[in-house]
């Protein structure tokens, strides 16, 4: 369903082409975390187990800025994780306020059963486009991200994507 801000064309046009990608974001995030409830993981579970599974150990701050999200979100999801067992974390030897997330063995093998499920239900879902459209909407959202991301005179700069 279209806006019905009748501003100026540019405004109504960014308006439309907002609502289609916030839509079409929670629409193919709400299918993928149907698949992982199976396992007993949220999405923010999902995203720090395989960056902690591809990037190894790191220390909350950089997971944070990996997964752009908030040090008090990735707090959440770490204590939530490390309650079930499957991450632990560790203090720095040379600085003790550095603490440092990994994956426990547990950790490693749901991670290992779970990630190739979840990378071929984003293939299914993606397969709606074609690759070359895969391509173009991969391009097309980095561009957008690193616009958004860029400081601009009425704004605070944001994490970059891509």
């Amino acid at each position: 369903m279209p806006t019905r801000h009748a501003g100026p064309a540019h405004e109504v046009r960014a308006l439309n082409c907002f609502i289609k990608l916030m839509r079409a974001a929670d629409t193919v995030s709400a299918r993928l975390g149907r698949t992982l409830t199976v396992h007993g993981l949220t999405m923010g579970q999902l995203g720090v187990l395989e960056a902690l599974l591809h990037a190894g150990p790191m220390c909350q701050r950089d997971l944070g800025r990996k997964l752009l999200r908030s040090g008090a979100n990735v707090t959440t999801v770490v204590d939530n994780l490390e309650r079930v067992g499957l991450v632990k974390r560790e203090r720095g030897a040379p600085d003790r306020r550095l603490m440092t997330v990994s994956l426990t063995g547990a950790g490693r093998t749901l991670i290992g059963r779970v990630f190739p499920d979840h990378v071929a239900s984003i293939a299914a879902v993606f397969g709606a486009l074609a690759p070359a459209e895969q391509e173009e909407l991969a391009r097309l959202c980095k561009k957008l991200g690193l616009a958004a991301a860029a400081p601009s005179a009425d704004s605070e700069p944001l994490e970059r994507t891509g």
